[in-house]
């Protein structure tokens, strides 16, 4: 009987808890979507990442020609 007098109330938490942290992982999912989805469009219009590898060392070498 004692152990089960705060059931709902335990049962309860952890809904809410399993509801929260859901929707904290949806809402993370998207913004990671979003994200990629500007930044694929920045690329597009000929923005680059300064962490690309690939594409920093053609800017080295235009840096040296310019310099």
């Amino acid at each position: 009987m004692a152990s089960t007098a705060h059931l709902d109330f335990i049962l309860a938490a952890y809904a809410a808890a399993v509801i929260v942290i859901g929707g904290l992982i949806a809402w993370v999912m998207l913004d990671y979507r979003a994200q990629r989805h500007t930044l694929a469009q920045l690329e597009m219009q000929g923005f680059v990442r300064r962490s690309a590898a690939a594409r920093a060392g053609q800017a080295r070498e235009q840096a040296k020609e310019q310099a």
